[in-house]
Formats: C-alpha cells, structure tokens, sequence
C-alpha cells in the first residue's frame, strides 16, 4: 500500500534522491523547498504528476510544516512519513560566530525540525495508525574535526539528535517511530567548488559517501517497524575508525 511522505529540503542533494526514491517504490511524497521554481523542476521531473505535490516554503518559519500538512491531506488524504532532510551547514570559527549566524543555524536545522514534526504529530494522532519521522543529523555531532570549526552548525544538528531520541520516548504510545540518519562526508551541493573526495581518506572504506547510501537508510528506516530512537550512522566508518 501507498504511503504518503513528506520531504523537506528536497530540491537537491540528499532530499531530492530521498524524494525520488520513494516515488520510485510508488509512495506519494510532498516536496519542500525555499526556491519554488527550482522545486516545481524537481517535480515536473518526477514525472508522476498524481503523486507529486511540491509546497514552496522556508522550514523555519512555523507555517510551513502547517502547509505541508495541509496539502499532504488535501492531495492524498493524510500522511505516514516525515523526512526532516532540510538544513544549512557551515564552518566559521567560534570566535567569529555572530548572533545572525547563529539565529539562521537554529532556524533552519532545529527549529525547523521541530516545528514541521509539531504539525507531522498533530496529523498522525488524528489519524490514529501510527507513522515514522525520520530525521537528518550528522556523525560531527559525535567526532568533531579540527580542522572543520562548525561550532554554530553542530548545536542546531545536536539538537536535532536530542529531539530524536526524546520523541521516539514520547510518542511511542502512539505507535510513532522516530529515528535519525547520521550523514557522514557526503558528495552534495553544500560541498561548492571543494575537493570532497580528498576527505575519503577520514573514513574506513576510505571514501566518501553518495547520496544514494544516505537514501537506503532512510528507507530502510521508514520501515523498519520495531525500531525507534535510533541514531543510524552513514559515514563510512568514521565513527569507528580510520583507514591509516
């Protein structure tokens, strides 16, 4: 049976292949982007119109996980999965990190994701079936690196480890699973015009991971239904070690 999956921050990298990949197993899935034309691209590129909405929206500002709702149930009559793949990322010296700085990290990662699973929660207990919310976080939040000073960025995506675990506690009397994909270096947009491959070598299978990878763990943990609270590294094993 058809699921219904909200994706936020899917007009690229990681959100973008998680959104395609449900639709390629016949889910219906909400797109979620800032950029409206860029998402309508996405979607347009689907090419499942029936089972594609995309809600153009910042996920920091509270009425956009209330839209996304909203046209998940108009649309396709509830939903069943919330991917809180939407975030910013970063590095800047501490000492260097302004209130604005700080403010936008903790908008779009924490608030965000709080707030869009507020809105998730409220449909699914009406709905009285249960469901999953599976979050994005990332192994820094675990191993820092020296080199890599992202002190702003890294409180916003703890947060979201903590909300992880503190929910998958709360709502588990309501049948909701809620889990979290640890992205280790992964080759996306957000690495610009750098050399991500050079940092393979931090990693036990000493490259860097694909969007793709990161997307079979979101799907294996949207199904997987007796796991809750789950932290799921995807990094290669950097957490574990290092390839020299």
């Amino acid at each position: 049976m058809a699921k219904t999956v909200i994706v936020t921050g899917s007009s690229s990298g990681i959100g973008r292949d998680i959104a395609r990949a449900f639709v390629a197993r016949g889910d219906n899935v909400v797109l979620n982007g800032r950029d409206g034309n860029k998402l309508a691209d996405v979607a347009a590129g689907l090419g499942v119109p029936d089972r594609v909405v995309a809600v153009a929206g910042d996920i920091g500002a509270l009425t956009t996980g209330t839209a996304l709702v909203r046209a998940a149930v108009e649309r396709f009559g509830g939903v069943d999965v919330l991917v809180n793949n939407a975030g910013i990322f970063g590095a800047k010296p501490f000492v260097d990190v302004t209130e604005q700085d700080l403010d936008s990290y903790l908008n779009g990662n924490l608030k965000g994701t709080y707030f869009t699973t507020q809105a998730v929660v409220r449909r699914l207990r009406e709905q009285a079936r249960g469901g999953t919310i599976v979050n994005i976080g990332t192994v820094l939040i675990n191993h820092a690196l020296a080199g890599l000073p992202a002190s702003a960025a890294l409180v916003s995506k703890g947060g979201v480890h903590a909300l992880t675990t503190s929910l998958a506690a709360e709502l588990a009397a309501d049948g909701i699973r809620v889990n979290a994909v640890a992205p280790g270096i992964i080759r996306t947009p957000l690495f610009g015009d750098g050399d991500e491959d050079a940092s393979g070598e931090l990693a036990l299978l000493n490259r860097i991971g694909e969007v793709s990878e990161t997307t079979a763990a979101v799907l294996y943990l949207a199904d997987a239904t007796f796991t809750t609270g789950h932290i799921f590294p995807v990094d290669g094993g950097f957490l574990s070690g290092r390839a020299a």
